[in-house]
């Protein structure tokens, strides 16, 4: 099946079936922050790995007090590239989620939970629950928007990249593993978090016979990225400096 066809299909994606699909799993963000960090393996700790378009990286740049740096907000896709003797080098195709020393998603904060006696005075309300928290919530990217559902297509190719081991299957809708699944979820809700899930089918598509017809093999020193608008170096500046 090539990506042109897997497009179609995901283009005729039915906002009100995969509505219909959700609601059957049901899901409620219970902000546990899982998605947001690194996760625990057989090989050790491995870093956070969200995939991120490259004008969803331009939208984040501006979405603190002050702008932020390209390298702020995403880093090189790390599939494809070895460590050398200045540090990583090669290719590699698209963006992700820049992370912290931890390996956590380098927005994301978490609360830590305090005792009644402890903090605030005055019976004033805490907000400091346990929870985790997006600092750059209204401006995440689709991946995070949608998280756990992805779209299951028949030729299975980029519309279907799992964020995690997959659980459940509705319909085109696959769930992921996450503690909020099973929920109640409202239809309006459901809907909105549908026609996230049909645009990210969409626009990872997209993306993917872009960067298929755009691809030059190069021969660069240090990391070079391959994405929708070209060759690209680890600060997000094109390759060729223009």
């Amino acid at each position: 099946m090539s990506l042109e066809a897997d497009l179609e299909r995901a283009r005729g994606l039915s906002v009100g079936e995969l509505a219909d699909a959700i609601e059957t799993i049901g899901f409620e963000c219970t902000r546990c922050g899982a998605c947001c960090r690194a996760v625990e393996g057989d090989d050790g700790r491995e870093d956070h790995t969200a995939t991120v378009f490259p004008d969803e990286v331009r939208d984040l740049q501006e979405a603190g007090d002050e702008p932020y740096d390209w390298r702020d907000v995403a880093r090189p896709m790390p599939y494809g590239l070895a460590e050398g003797g200045d540090g990583p080098e090669g290719e590699t195709f698209e963006w992700a989620l820049q992370t912290d020393a931890c390996g956590d998603c380098a927005f994301y904060r978490e609360r830590e939970s305090r005792s009644d006696s402890e903090g605030s005075s005055g019976g004033e309300p805490r907000d400091d629950d346990g929870t985790g928290v997006c600092t750059v919530h209204g401006d995440r990217p689709l991946i995070c928007r949608t998280y756990p559902f992805s779209v299951v297509l028949d030729g299975e190719t980029a519309a279907a990249r799992p964020t995690g081991e997959a659980v459940d299957r509705e319909g085109p809708v696959r769930a992921h593993e996450c503690e909020g699944l099973g929920r109640d979820i409202a239809r309006e809700d459901a809907k909105e978090l549908a026609a996230a899930l049909k645009e990210r089918a969409v626009r990872e598509l997209e993306e993917a016979i872009a960067v298929r017809e755009g691809y030059e093999p190069t021969d660069a020193e240090g990391v070079v990225v391959h994405d929708s608008e070209g060759q690209k170096r680890p600060d997000g500046t094109p390759l060729d400096g223009r």
